[in-house]
């Protein structure tokens, strides 16, 4: 009772100081709500507001069909450009797609010689490239038909699929980005916080009052754990319910309470990770550039960018390794699948282990390093 009692006030010190310490205040907020919902609703996988450029060179009645039928949301209204101006306007980047209606096109079209429609694509955007082009020639090749026959939709094929999407039937990209990037938010704090607390205490020299007391360095470390992860917890609960269910629309079909119970598993492996890194660094500075190559590689090979499935089996073991990759497959899973402790609950024992293995890292070098 007397360590736990140990472990309570110490922690409240967190918390306090946590209180008066206006600039991570400011980042939380800023991280647990602007850095969810911006990246997450602007940087989809789906193709929105694409330019277009439109060479017509048939002035037919088909080609102003397929000019008429570009449209948004997927693409902007398409521009009429002239070919002489093709090369400049994508070298500046006015245009991702442009479209060479050819001399002849429709008079093509009616004989039945099948002629040639070119399309430009600025491969530099990358996430509208492949997706974009399909696209345009699915609206081609439909109004091509739409005039030649004069029909919706030509004779089915001898098969029939039968596609059903599941958890996602509309397939918006931002009701997995969300989930994706308030994971970030997550990792990010929860390693720079606990790290921040302990670089602070030593730069202050409170390190050595704390040291001098009837205190172990598991009863420390515990306390700033503790402070920080309810801390980030609390943050995350409310961005899940405001930024993610509220602003992006996301429908949290899962448990909210078996969300928050992983979350605290995971939490206990990234601040395990902070107090490990922050006995290495020396200084706030130093701590920062220290968290960027550990950081950002097991975050954005967590899964949410690349499926791990995707990867190369070797990297696909090193990757089992992380909890990330292990968290963000839980709290998808959870969330959006609607899935029970029964399905989950690897996922959570595979998280306690990485914690344990970090935290017992991170106290035998405290112990070391202010021996």
């Amino acid at each position: 009772m007397r360590k736990l009692w140990h472990i309570y006030r110490i922690g409240l010190k967190e918390l306090i100081s946590f209180r008066y310490d206006y600039t991570l205040i400011v980042l939380l907020i800023y991280a647990f709500s602007i850095m969810v919902v911006v990246p997450a609703k602007e940087a989809g996988v789906q193709v929105r507001n694409a330019s277009v450029g439109f060479v017509n060179e048939d002035n037919s009645q088909l080609s102003e069909r397929i000019r008429e039928a570009i449209q948004p949301p997927q693409f902007k209204a398409a521009q009429a450009v002239s070919l002489a101006d093709v090369n400049r306007g994508m070298d500046r980047g006015e245009y991702t797609f442009v479209i060479n209606i050819p001399p002849g096109f429709q008079n093509d079209v009616l004989s039945g010689r099948h002629p040639i429609v070119r399309i430009d694509v600025d491969a530099t955007a990358t996430g509208h490239a492949k997706l974009g082009t399909n696209y345009l020639r699915h609206i081609i090749t439909e109004e091509a038909n739409r005039y030649l026959y004069g029909v919706q939709k030509l004779p089915g094929p001898p098969i029939q699929l039968n596609i059903r999407v599941k958890y996602n039937p509309n397939r918006e990209s931002h009701w997995f980005m969300g989930i994706v990037f308030l994971m970030k938010m997550i990792t990010l704090l929860s390693v720079l916080l606990p790290a921040a607390a302990l670089i602070r205490e030593r730069e202050r020299g409170t390190v050595e009052h704390l040291l001098v007391m009837p205190l172990t360095p598991a009863e420390i470390i515990v306390s700033k754990v503790w402070a920080n992860s309810l801390v980030i917890l609390t943050g995350a609960m409310l961005s899940l319910l405001l930024a993610v269910r509220w602003f992006l629309d996301v429908p949290l079909s899962g448990s909210i309470l078996l969300f928050a119970v992983g979350t605290v598993f995971y939490l206990f492996a990234t601040t395990g990770l902070g107090i490990f890194l922050g006995t290495i660094a020396k200084s706030q500075p130093q701590m920062g550039l220290l968290c960027l190559p550990i950081v950002t590689p097991i975050v954005m090979l967590s899964g949410g960018m690349t499926p791990i499935e995707a990867m190369p089996p070797w990297l696909q073991n090193i990757v089992s390794f992380t909890p990330t990759s292990h968290y963000l497959e839980f709290a998808a899973t959870v969330l959006i699948c609607k899935a029970g402790i029964d399905i989950v609950w690897k996922e959570l024992v595979v998280m306690m282990v990485i914690g344990t293995v970090l935290f017992t890292g991170a106290t035998l070098r405290f112990r070391k390093t202010f021996r």
